[in-house]
């Protein structure tokens, strides 16, 4: 009968000198497949007698175990040595810098819509916002926008369509965001200072024109707003925006149906060297349109003019972008091209203080 204690050196010296895990394998098979040699031994249980069974069983169980134990700790280290050698092959300095990877840019108007939201916040203003398609009502006859006026006419204005039989006045596509200024005071009441930031659209296209614009309003309602306090809040907004020390401001009389009286608003500036200095200079600039709100518009907006008054006043989004950035035309800003994006584009670290301006 084998020698169960020589058997027992043997194999575990073959586990231990197995160089890979192809040669534990073969071992493996050799010593407990079911053709191995501890394999052939159980075999042999059923020629002896019971006594003898009983006490060889138990001993070629323990040689079994202890092989097969010796296989997964040799299996284990051989495991772990690859592994060393790899790390070593595979050596990299973490401390290098990382290959550069491409970054987006914020655009130009997402930007400036930001400068403009943190100064007049500032201010006291809160941001209200509404529907990109208004119903008639909303767009021009709360507004006090006559039937007859040209802004409802097709030719400026893009109409939505309406079923056959249908004759209710069609739907529009927003040519301003007034209609915000309509629904913050049904919703808000008086006093009310909010600014309506937005798309809007127009029948329009040239250099500085475009069918679909960005435009923000602002709106202040209360017992004793005067042209006084409009004039401040503009001239408080461009010295913010433009970063100047001093801006000096133009109101020229004009008309538009919802205020009254009206006023386009023009800033001193200076061309000199083909380059837009604000605050200096001989030349004047337009760059907005304001006026005290009309009564028959608070009426609109469930307001009582005989109790309440106030401001508003509108501009291009695009438009003061361009003037402060210098970007020549408008027209680049909705044409997705990749090398303008990242040349006016801004990194996100570019957050507008409430000053106005950035900071990095």
């Amino acid at each position: 009968m084998t020698d169960l204690a020589t058997l027992r050196t043997a194999w575990l010296d073959r586990v231990a000198d197995a160089a890979d895990p192809a040669a534990l394998e073969e071992v493996r098979l050799a010593a407990l497949g079911k053709k191995g040699e501890v394999a052939l031994m159980m075999r042999e249980l059923g020629r002896m007698t019971p006594e003898e069974r009983q006490t060889r069983g138990a001993e070629l169980n323990r040689l079994k175990d202890e092989i097969d134990a010796a296989l997964r700790a040799r299996r284990l280290a051989l495991e772990d040595a690859a592994l060393d050698a790899r790390l070593k092959g595979e050596w990299l300095d973490v401390t290098l810098p990382a290959r550069p990877r491409p970054r987006g840019t914020i655009h130009p108007v997402s930007q400036v819509t930001e400068e403009v939201t943190a100064i007049f916040a500032d201010m006291g203003f809160s941001v209200a916002e509404g529907p990109q398609v208004e119903s008639d009502w909303f767009n021009f006859d709360a507004l006090n926008i006559p039937p007859e006026h040209p802004a409802r006419q097709e030719h400026d204005t893009f109409f939505m369509a309406r079923a056959e039989g249908d004759d209710r006045p069609p739907h529009v596509l927003r040519t301003h965001t007034s209609p915000v200024q309509i629904r913050a005071m049904q919703e808000l009441g008086a006093p009310l200072r909010v600014i309506c930031p937005g798309r809007v659209y127009r029948m329009d296209m040239d250099q500085t024109h475009t069918p679909m614009f960005h435009q923000v309003e602002g709106l202040a309602i209360g017992r004793d707003i005067s042209m006084a306090n409009l004039k401040w809040t503009l001239e408080e907004f461009c010295r913010a925006f433009f970063e100047v020390e001093e801006v000096e401001l133009r109101f020229r009389a004009s008309h538009f149906p919802f205020t009254e009286p009206s006023a386009e608003v023009d800033i001193r500036c200076d061309w000199s060297g083909g380059q837009l200095k604000i605050g200096v200079g001989e030349s004047w600039l337009e760059i907005l349109g304001s006026g005290m709100v009309h009564p028959k518009v608070l009426e609109a907006g469930g307001v009582d003019p005989s109790q309440w008054q106030g401001f508003a006043f509108g501009m291009g989004i695009d438009r003061i972008a361009m003037l402060k950035y210098g970007i020549p035309d408008l027209r680049a800003f909705f044409e997705s091209d990749l090398r303008w994006l990242r040349h006016y584009g801004f990194a996100a670290g570019d957050v507008p203080s409430i000053e106005g301006g950035l900071s990095r």
